[in-house]
């Protein structure tokens, strides 16, 4: 029988470097459950003060070393305690991740050539996303890395992520590199193909603006070592919106969140 959760985190403690001078716990205690919601997938985002340990959460979902396995407690997806990385979870990086030698359709469909998936077949969903995530198909598809912007190529990233259809979409700070506007472009891209991948998203962002906007459910971790000291749901059916951000709600939750994680911070000085 298929789980109604989604991702489990029980009791989870991730610690580097045991029995060495250099030990220290990133996460202690976490506890959470995200529940699978039919025909669309809640998008978490995931605040709280540097050093949290905000990345470590992720890439211990995501099942990648050194971060997996976790010290303590049990990491479940669907209902399985997850062994490592798998094609139900897919991630998206900062820094920027094409391959170089690669141009921007062939970096798209790596995945599916990964799967085995027939060249015919992976290459027409490709050239799909190519204009799903706001490319020219005849202009950009046969571009390299080094070629594009770097919005450019975070759009290369999230397609050749979402093009896989994984259940979980993993993002550490995907826009925290680019310049403004862009950023706010991307942001609304990525809510426009998450809508349509319907797929659980967990995604880690400095910018509690950016959180409030993109989040349907916001986690606050503590300072570190980091545990979940704050669950907040974002109550807006039209979000995201430009309206909403000038929205006196919108504006109330961010400072209410910077008042949380000012405090958060504050505690580690004393420490």
């Amino acid at each position: 029988m298929k789980s109604s959760k989604v991702v489990e985190c029980l009791n989870v403690k991730k610690t580097f470097g045991v029995g060495t001078n250099s030990e220290f716990t990133a996460i202690r205690d976490l506890n959470f459950t995200v529940e699978d919601l039919p025909g669309k997938g809640e998008f978490i985002v995931i605040l709280g003060p540097s050093g949290c340990g905000k990345s470590t959460v992720l890439r211990m979902i995501a099942g990648l070393e050194p971060h997996f396995p976790p010290t303590e407690g049990t990491i479940k997806v669907q209902g399985n305690i997850i062994k490592g990385p798998g094609p139900d979870r897919g991630m998206v990086f900062q820094d920027y991740t094409s391959f170089d030698n690669r141009s921007v359709i062939d970096n798209i469909v790596f995945g599916l050539e990964c799967q085995g998936k027939p060249k015919n077949e992976r290459y027409e969903l490709g050239y799909q996303w190519v204009q799903k995530i706001g490319l020219n198909m005849d202009k950009d598809s046969f571009k390299y890395p080094y070629q594009l912007s770097g919005g450019m190529k975070q759009r290369v990233a999230i397609a050749r992520t979402l093009i896989l259809k994984p259940r979980i979409i993993l993002m550490d700070e995907p826009f925290g590199a680019l310049d403004p506007f862009t950023r706010m472009q991307m942001q609304d891209l990525l809510v426009e193909l998450w809508h349509e991948v319907e797929a659980t998203v967990f995604f880690v962002t400095h910018s509690i603006a950016e959180g409030v906007y993109l989040g349907d459910r916001i986690y606050i971790l503590s300072t570190s070592p980091g545990t979940l000291k704050h669950e907040i749901e974002v109550p807006s059916p039209d979000r995201p919106s430009k309206e909403m951000q000038r929205d006196e709600n919108f504006q109330k939750i961010v400072n209410d969140i910077r008042e949380i994680i000012d405090n958060e911070g504050q505690k580690d000085k004393t420490l």
